[in-house]
């Protein structure tokens, strides 16, 4: 019952979410294309762009204008609004004959007013604002306070109109990667419920998951890009002129990604293998598109980069059902080779898990100064705990064969050889006794 209401609540919530960013672009795009006429830190309205000119440049070039009046001419700063010679139908306001801003049907249309209308209203609004800057410029000391009280107040606006646009398209691109996640993870749960059934492969049906999941997180990574406010098309052409830095940068995880891919493809190895890569002995876990995941013997789980997987020597113990195994047997020059021969034969081929086809075989490998070197051959099942297994039943089987066949075994003693002494006079004899 918990874990329902949980599943519903978080139902409720995502679909909340999702709510929140289909309605947060269109507050930030209202904000887009704009940019804020700024006096000593205070908004006095805003512009649009031109078609030779852009938002912030008009509104820079216009506190510009207002800032040298300031600075420059006594108080008080005479506000009009006169006819401008182009684009048909625009009003240009001045102020002490200095042009501070053309006001366009452009900027009329985008307000929602007349050009007459929107020039009084930013006229009426500039006027106020010159009144109330020049009181606060009476003295050195507080121009020098404005200054830094303007500059504050400018930086904490930028900040806040910025945020204004910035953090609803962070929000809105965060939460299309929460739901493309959750439809990633899903798409490879169903991958791995339908696969199981028809494809009896492990390694197939992980390299289709892993396509289907990696695919989803692509779109899902091109969707939020552009719910952050990105054009595709400009950030695909960004992408080719960084092409080769990126590629310098990181070659090292295309090169795993590339070569998880050939693994997945062409399959040296399958999942559950046990296979040697360099150091590294054990079953393969999982096998991904950044690196192989091998469980030791010994219970520890190591992570192979498939650049190193797929460029390597890779021996693989288990590709084939049976393994063959040998067990080296020291033997004194005194025994009878038939009999230790046929001993070691019967023993062998009667431990348990030795299988009868091939049958086991008996040679003699080596004659070394002090004992023979014989070696028993056999096969049995390629997994590493049977083999293993199996060697030491073989062991155990030929020492006991051995014993019960009276063939004598080395013994473990050091034989120490004494040696004449040299005479310097040419002849050999035994050593001095002692005096």
């Amino acid at each position: 019952m918990l874990n329902h209401f949980g599943r519903l609540l978080s139902l409720y919530v995502v679909l909340a979410l999702l709510l929140a960013g289909a309605l947060a672009p269109r507050a930030a795009r209202a904000q887009e294309g704009y940019a804020t006429v700024r006096v000593d830190g205070q908004a006095l309205f805003r512009l649009g762009a031109l078609d030779n000119e852009d938002a912030k440049t008009r509104a820079r070039r216009a506190e510009e204008s207002l800032t040298n009046a300031l600075d420059s001419l006594p108080a008080p700063l005479l506000v009009r609004r006169v006819p401008a010679a182009s684009p048909p139908g625009s009003e240009e306001i001045t102020v002490a004959g200095r042009r501070v801003v053309l006001v366009t049907p452009t900027d009329a249309e985008g307000h929602g007013m007349t050009v007459a209308a929107l020039s009084e209203q930013w006229s009426s609004v500039i006027e106020r604002a010159l009144a109330q800057a020049a009181e606060r410029r009476r003295s050195t000391w507080d121009r020098f306070v404005n200054a830094i009280q303007s500059s504050v107040q400018t930086a904490f606006a930028s900040i806040l109109e910025s945020a204004i646009v910035v953090v609803p398209r962070a929000i809105a691109a965060a939460l299309v990667i929460a739901v493309f996640w959750l439809i990633a993870s899903v798409v490879r749960w169903l991958m791995r419920l339908i696969f199981r059934r028809i494809v009896s492969d492990l390694t197939v049906e992980n390299l289709i998951k892993q396509i289907a999941y990696y695919a989803v997180w692509a779109l899902g990574m091109l969707v939020a890009a552009t719910a952050f406010g990105l054009d595709p098309e400009a950030l695909a052409t960004g992408l080719g002129l960084t092409s080769l830095a990126l590629g310098f940068a990181l070659k090292d995880i295309l090169s795993n990604f590339v070569s998880g891919l050939l693994i997945l493809t062409l399959r040296p190895f399958r999942l559950g293998d046990q296979i040697v890569i360099g150091p590294t002995e054990g079953s393969v876990e999982r096998i991904e598109l950044r690196a192989t995941m091998i469980r030791t013997y010994d219970g520890r789980m190591i992570s192979v980069p498939n650049s190193e997987t797929f460029t390597s020597r890779v021996t693989n113990n288990t590709a084939s059902p049976i393994r063959r195994g040998t067990v080296a047997v020291h033997l004194g020059y005194s025994v009878t080779l038939p009999l230790a021969f046929e001993t070691i034969h019967q023993a062998t081929q009667q431990a348990e898990g030795v299988l009868d086809e091939p049958p086991s075989s008996v040679r003699l490998r080596s004659l070394e100064p002090d004992h023979l070197v014989l070696e028993a051959r056999f096969w049995t099942d390629s997994l590493r705990s049977d083999y293993v297994l199996t060697a030491s039943r073989v062991r155990v089987a030929i020492l006991d064969g051995l014993r019960g066949a009276g063939v004598p075994l080395p013994d473990s003693v050091v034989q120490v050889d004494l040696l004449p002494r040299h005479d310097p006079d040419g002849a050999h004899g035994p050593p001095d006794s002692p005096s």
